[in-house]
């Protein structure tokens, strides 16, 4: 009996207890502008703004947003929401360094040379409504879904040129 659900090289079979409760918490972008990238994740995505920390001493603000439709288990109390924050699965943490600006900086996506981080995905129930929705809303493509061979998925880009991948899971699925 195997805890992996597939099969490939490399494959640690044996979970080591001292990872019981580790929780994928977050995927941190950095970003130029704040006000046009909690638009974007909050308006075009849908996404909610859980926490907002600032580091004066440091000159950057941390916001991160979470995905979903019910958040009633997020406390109003400061401390509390901090650790929920920071205990939740698969949160977006995007980073403001102080003095940056769309005028003054660019960040690397990842996806030109030299490649290294690729995109974040979501799912939608209906991926051609939400293609258009960001179509109506002038969001750039990377990929529209007719494009290339694997016309299941497209790929948009937010304020910073980060690439997200717009998907229906039943789709990827073959369902």
């Amino acid at each position: 009996m195997t805890r992996h659900f597939e099969k490939a090289e490399g494959l640690c079979e044996e979970k080591d207890p001292a990872t019981q409760g580790f929780v994928f918490n977050q995927t941190m972008l950095r970003i130029a502008d704040p006000v046009r990238s909690l638009d974007f994740y909050t308006g075009v995505m849908g996404m909610t703004l859980l926490k907002k920390l600032e580091f004066p001493e440091m000159e950057f603000t941390l916001y991160f947003l979470a995905a979903g439709d019910d958040f009633s288990d997020i406390s109003d109390n400061e401390k509390e929401r901090t650790a929920q924050t920071f205990a939740r699965p698969a949160m977006l943490e995007l980073t403001h360094n102080w003095g940056d600006s769309a005028e003054s900086i660019t960040y690397h996506n990842g996806n030109s040379e030299p490649r290294g981080f690729g995109h974040i995905g979501f799912h939608v129930p209906d991926l051609e409504a939400a293609c258009q929705r960001f179509e109506d809303l002038g969001v750039p493509f990377q990929k529209r879904l007719k494009d290339g061979k694997m016309n299941n998925l497209a790929f948009i880009k937010d304020p910073d040129g980060y690439w997200i991948e717009i998907f229906d899971a039943n789709r990827m699925a073959g369902s």
